[in-house]
């Protein structure tokens, strides 16, 4: 009786001539174009071209993926190991600039907020023309933007869409002018109070663009979210109850202003996000910055411009308003390394941790009277706006691990393309 023996890599298969073809071990028609023996008889090549049974196909596919994802595992670690931990390297290296990001962008704003203050407080630098300090920052960053898209071409303007003359005026000019307001009113609230009250004040900012999002349709009420706020709000009234140097009209002016910048926010999502107009803070002065200052001409010259020619004598420090202008544009510039190296929710959460730091500034170097009825109210309004940021965080988190499990469907049915063409290349070889 002839026996027929065929050596596989780690086993052996004995076959006999009159033996059932289903008595053929599974290794060697798993591979058998890998592995052409002079002792193999040619009536076994008509199980070549027979595919494998479905379970038997899908086990070893199985088994082949997880020993290529071991290989690749290894070869990852091997990689690792040569490298001195390249990879550790690399994500230690990239927490450590996102810290320096958000450091550089809290002292900026810290500086801005501080520098404004000494300059239009009357008992510190005593200049009190909000309107015109605004205009001053407006045509120095103008100026510097220009520069850098137009002459130096560092930074390209948006070209999908164009923005056409008409574009401008629907959706930049109503910006520009909320923006202005914004601008012109936060400024003037410095001169009546506190820098530490201000900061409180401005707790309100989530409130206002909730509010502001679901009367403009862009935000969906929720009981507990409206709960949220409505907390928030009672924090900050707590605070605005204990304030040692409460002023009426530079609360106005303060809540005026968080009323602006909320409705100019929604307004970016609907004029210019939606339209897909993509602004980076340069590119957003570039074209905001000008006609912010032409839309404070016109109370600049009814409400400063009078005063300004009593005060004639009055010669402005061009090194204290050179710099003034200089930190505010160098901070349009840390929100544009900030948000485009992590996220606006860093930052939101990064201006949490800057209140506080000129809360206890304002206290200990300015002297403002801080109250524990202000820190009270505003320890209140903190742990909302902390939940609301954790909230925001939270739906960001499930907005990716959605966009990456689709990610992984999509090549998983790739995969298994790719796996099914290779079964029907095997059976027509």
């Amino acid at each position: 009786m002839l026996i027929l023996v065929y050596r596989n890599s780690s086993r052996t298969v004995t076959l006999l001539p009159n033996q059932n073809k289903k008595l053929l071990h599974s290794s060697l028609l798993q591979t058998p174009t890998q592995h052409k023996s002079p002792f193999l008889p040619s009536f076994l090549s008509q199980f070549r071209s027979k595919p494998l049974p479905p379970q038997i196909s899908s086990q070893t596919s199985q088994q082949r993926a997880e020993r290529d994802q071991s290989n690749s595992n290894s070869n990852s670690i091997a990689m690792g190991r040569e490298n001195g931990g390249g990879m550790s390297d690399g994500v230690l290296r990239k927490i450590l600039l996102s810290y320096t990001y958000v450091a550089i962008w809290i002292f900026l704003s810290f500086s801005v907020i501080v520098y404004n203050k000494y300059i239009l407080d009357p008992k510190m630098y005593n200049w009190p023309f909000p309107i015109s300090l605004t205009m001053i920052h407006m045509g120095f960053c103008s100026t510097l933007a220009f520069l850098i898209i137009r002459v130096f071409r560092l930074v390209e303007p948006p070209s999908s869409p164009a923005m056409t003359r008409e574009l401008y005026a629907s959706s930049v000019l109503p910006i520009g002018a909320l923006y202005s307001l914004s601008l012109w009113f936060s400024n003037s609230a410095y001169i009546y109070l506190s820098v530490s009250f201000i900061q409180m004040l401005k707790a309100l900012m989530p409130v206002a663009v909730y509010s502001i999002g679901i009367l403009f349709k862009k935000e969906t009420f929720k009981t507990a979210s409206m709960l949220n706020m409505l907390s928030i709000s009672f924090g900050v009234a707590i605070a605005a109850y204990g304030e040692a140097r409460f002023d009426g009209w530079g609360v106005t002016l303060q809540l005026a202003a968080v009323a602006f910048e909320a409705t100019r926010l929604v307004l970016i999502q609907i004029l210019l996000t939606s339209k897909g107009i993509s602004l980076n803070p340069i590119t957003s002065l570039y074209y905001i910055a000008p006609c912010c200052f032409a839309f404070l001409l016109v109370p600049w010259s009814f409400v400063e411009l009078p005063r300004l020619r009593e005060a004639a004598s009055f010669k402005p420090d061009v090194l204290i308003f050179g710099t003034n202008s200089l930190c505010a544009f160098a901070l349009n510039l840390a929100v544009f390394l900030l948000v485009g190296k992590t996220s606006a929710l860093t930052m939101n959460v990064a201006g949490v941790v800057k209140d506080w730091l000129l809360i206890a500034f304002s206290w200990s170097v300015i002297r403002d009277t801080v109250t524990p009825v202000n820190l009270f109210g505003y320890g209140i309004a903190f742990l909302g706006v902390a939940y609301y940021n954790h909230v925001k965080l939270q739906a960001l988190k499930a907005k990716e691990a959605q966009k990456k499990a689709q990610q992984a469907d999509e090549e998983a049915g790739a995969l298994l393309q790719d796996r099914d063409g290779d079964r029907k290349s095997d059976s027509q070889a």
